[in-house]
């Protein structure tokens, strides 16, 4: 029995240590499937949004004064044709980072109530081309793709007519609700004139 003592133990020694470098290896991989994923989750969350459009947009008041053509888009969040669309005007942001404004004013926000009455938008995403000086130049309203948006770009940068000037495509309805509350004029009901 003492000569069967020897290999038998020898058997074990070699499964375990098998064994062990099989697990060594499963916690390796699973540790690289771990960091891959994370990495991937991260990247995902790091998409543009809407969000993401109007936190980087320049402020109207600079866009209006710095002499470069602007791109003012209207917009909300529920809005599914400007969410379909950010892909879209990110792209055309980065090809034209530094030469043009791209200003996002959101209809939900009763301080650009101004604006949404003076250019009439009825419809969202409701874009408006504006030259270097901040003249309204041209519309377009709803789902527009990127090559015709582009195209306008380009004339509006090197002061030629705009190629597409009026464009409607699959919009968001949208209705700015402005009515008096009252016939009064006290100066403190001034800002609880627009109602809805």
């Amino acid at each position: 029995m003492s000569a069967k003592t020897p290999n038998s133990s020898a058997q074990p020694t070699e499964l375990t240590l098998g064994k062990r470098i099989r697990n060594f290896i499963i916690v390796l991989v699973a540790i690289a499937l771990s960091v891959a994923l994370f990495l991937g989750l991260r990247t995902q969350t790091g998409a543009v949004t809407l969000a993401t459009l109007s936190d980087r947009s320049t402020p109207l008041e600079v866009a209006l004064s710095n002499s470069k053509p602007t791109l003012m888009e209207f917009y909300a969040d529920w809005c599914t044709v400007c969410q379909k669309m950010v892909p879209d005007i990110a792209q055309l942001e980065q090809e034209y980072a530094g030469k043009v404004n791209f200003v996002m004013l959101n209809v939900d926000n009763s301080k650009w109530l101004p604006e949404i009455l003076k250019y009439r938008v009825d419809g969202i995403p409701h874009f408006v081309y504006l030259g270097k000086q901040g003249e309204a130049i041209s519309q377009a309203i709803g789902e527009q793709p990127r090559s015709i948006m582009a195209s306008n770009l380009e004339a509006l940068l090197n002061d030629a007519p705009l190629p597409y000037t009026s464009a409607s495509g699959k919009v968001s309805k949208y209705e700015a609700n402005v009515t008096p509350s009252s016939e009064t004029d006290d100066p403190r009901l001034h800002s609880s004139q627009v109602v809805k």
